[in-house]
C-alpha cells in the first residue's frame, strides 16, 4: 500500500488567550480557503469557548512515504490474482450553494476554479 505518514512528538498545551486562539483559527480557515475569514462573521464567544485550540512544541518528527507498484514475493506472482495500484485522491470539488441561501448571493471567486494556493499577506 502506498502511503504518506507523519508522526509528531511534543508537548501540547491549550491556547487560552482569546486573541491567540482567534489568530490560530484564522490561519487554519485561510489555509483551507484563502479570503473566507474576512467574508464571514467572527466566531461568537460561545463558539470560541466550545472550540479547543492547541499549540505543540515539536520535539521530534518523522515522515514516511511509500510510492510505486507492489513489491510482491516472487511466488505471489505465480498466483492468478490481480495486483497493482488503485490511486485515491482527495481534491477540491465544485462549490455547492446551501439550498437555504438567498439565490441572489453570488459564489465568491475564492471558491471557484482555478484554485490558487496562496497565503494572504496579512498572515505572512
Amino acid at each position: 500500500m502506498n502511503f504518506r505518514s507523519v508522526v509528531v512528538l511534543g508537548r501540547a498545551v491549550t491556547v487560552a488567550d482569546a486573541g491567540e486562539k482567534l489568530q490560530a483559527l484564522r490561519a487554519i480557515s485561510e489555509h483551507a480557503c484563502a479570503g473566507r475569514w474576512d467574508d464571514v462573521r467572527p466566531p461568537s464567544e460561545r463558539e470560541l469557548q466550545a472550540t479547543l485550540v492547541m499549540r505543540i512544541s515539536i520535539e521530534t518528527a518523522s515522515a514516511k512515504v511509500r510510492n510505486g507498484p507492489p513489491i510482491d514475493a516472487p511466488g505471489d506472482m505465480d498466483l492468478r490474482v490481480w495486483a497493482g495500484e488503485l490511486p485515491l485522491r482527495i481534491e477540491r470539488g465544485r462549490a455547492l450553494t446551501d439550498p437555504r441561501l438567498d439565490s441572489d448571493i453570488p459564489i465568491p471567486a475564492y471558491v471557484l476554479p482555478p484554485f490558487i494556493e496562496r497565503t494572504p499577506a496579512s498572515l505572512e
